[in-house]
């Protein structure tokens, strides 16, 4: 995708604050410190667009970028981070399911997962409930830079075998090398474009 202008749109915590459905929207997801930030940033071609931090926690909102006037990218707020305190933790959970079952725009999730750990029950609930909710979504490997090409094949078939599915549904990706973003357009653009 050629990329010709990028905003972003607002912050929002309850569907009164959501962007206007005017456009179709990727949301990404993961759980906290897994490379949201980096990722949208790598595929829009942008260092800092996306606000990134090595601190976990620090997406706790619902953030709307513009993407060549007619694409919506969201970025949702990390979960599993155990020193956020346990009321916003709480608020994450049925904020972000409120997210997903009220945008009718919403044509894909990418759902993000650190190359370098296990599937945890936070991620297969996830893939559970988009499977039974028939939203359509990709899983990306992210922080590929960090193994080497062999500890990268040993994962992906590890990770592949604790979701149940073929390797071949996995991008692997790295923010820092760009491995994994042509391949990610092309998947969404299938899935924007049926």
């Amino acid at each position: 995708m050629i990329i010709k202008d990028v905003e972003f749109i607002k912050s929002a915590t309850k569907p009164s604050e959501y962007t206007e459905p005017l456009f179709l929207e990727v949301a990404f997801a993961g759980r906290s410190n897994v490379g949201k930030s980096s990722l949208i940033n790598t595929l829009i071609n942008r260092k800092s667009l996306v606000k990134t931090s090595s601190k976990p926690g620090c997406t706790q909102l619902i953030n709307f970028f513009l993407l060549n006037g007619n694409l919506s990218l969201v970025d949702l707020p990390g979960y599993g981070y155990a020193k956020v305190s346990k009321k916003i933790r709480a608020q994450w959970g049925p904020m972000i399911e409120r997210y997903l079952t009220v945008r009718e725009t919403l044509r894909a999730i990418v759902l993000l997962i650190d190359m370098r750990r296990e599937p945890q029950r936070e991620e297969l609930d996830l893939i559970n409930w988009f499977t039974a909710h028939a939203i359509p979504y990709r899983i990306v490997l992210t922080k590929a830079d960090k193994l080497s090409k062999t500890k990268q094949q040993k994962n992906i078939s590890a990770i592949a075998k604790g979701l149940g599915m073929e390797q071949d549904r996995l991008i692997a990706f790295s923010s820092k090398t760009r491995l994994g973003r042509d391949r990610l357009w092309q998947e969404l653009d299938t899935m924007l474009n049926p």
